[in-house]
């Protein structure tokens, strides 16, 4: 029902999920037993970076209606894969120095994504990255463009030049420097297929549903929401199998 309301009502949404939190804690941040702090932690360190542009200076801004504008290729698809680098244990941090060549290519790792599923079983169609330290523009623009031109296959053919970069020049604290990644992937049609399969598992057997229908819903409105997500999941695929010669209809 929420993704239903998020695709009609919604212009950006960041897609942050527990599982995603949890793995991230376990196998990059090495906790065995992470708090909801530790998972608090990642989630603000990330929408921070997102919103750092409309709070401090830096080389290049973006405000989030820039970010929208440059984000969105179609208004229904405005579902966000957040990152955030860079990621390390505790123990290690102090002795690790990192460059942007580093930042780089770890946010663009599967592993650092914040939504369950992998962006390699899809392709970009646009990104976003939020740089914040002190770093040169130029280094910044070569090496964005030299993850472009060596993953050129997980990038769609028919949007050029699909990736922006903003540059904050404070960092957040504790860091030198460090950056946000928003990637809009067709890859998250995996997140609302596993939550339609679940949906559909307690809705043949009308499970939990009283309780909804007690407060006034009908029932045909859960009906319209699995098939608004399904037509989402169906758009999602159409664009992501796209090519430059192929003439799509929008509705």
């Amino acid at each position: 029902m929420s993704i239903h309301q998020l695709v009609e009502n919604c212009d950006e949404t960041f897609c942050i999920d527990n599982e995603a939190l949890y793995d991230i804690c376990n196998r990059t941040l090495k906790l065995t037993t992470p708090t909801y702090g530790d998972l608090n932690h990642l989630v603000s360190a990330t929408m921070s970076g997102v919103t750092t542009c409309l709070r401090f200076p830096g080389q290049l801004n973006a405000d989030l209606r820039k970010l929208a504008t440059n984000m969105v290729p179609f208004p229904r698809l405005h579902f966000f894969m957040p990152g955030f680098s860079p990621l390390t244990s505790r123990h290690s941090q102090p002795y690790r120095s990192y460059t942007v060549q580093d930042l780089t290519h770890q946010m663009f790792d599967s592993k650092n994504m914040m939504a369950a599923c992998d962006p390699r079983h899809g392709k970009y169609l646009t990104v976003a990255a939020m740089f914040r330290g002190r770093m040169s523009m130029k280094e910044v623009d070569e090496q964005m463009l030299n993850v472009q031109n060596k993953n050129s296959a997980y990038f769609v053919e028919w949007i050029p030049n699909n990736v922006k970069t903003a540059v904050c020049d404070i960092p957040p604290r504790g860091l030198k420097m460090a950056v946000t990644f928003i990637g809009n992937n067709t890859a998250i049609q995996e997140i609302f297929k596993r939550v339609g399969d679940q949906f559909s598992a307690m809705f043949r057997r009308r499970a939990f549903l009283h309780w909804y229908t007690g407060e006034g819903m009908d029932e045909m409105e859960f009906s319209e929401a699995e098939a608004n997500m399904n037509d989402l999941i169906s758009e999602y695929q159409q664009f992501q199998d796209a090519t430059v010669d192929d003439e799509v209809q929008i509705e």
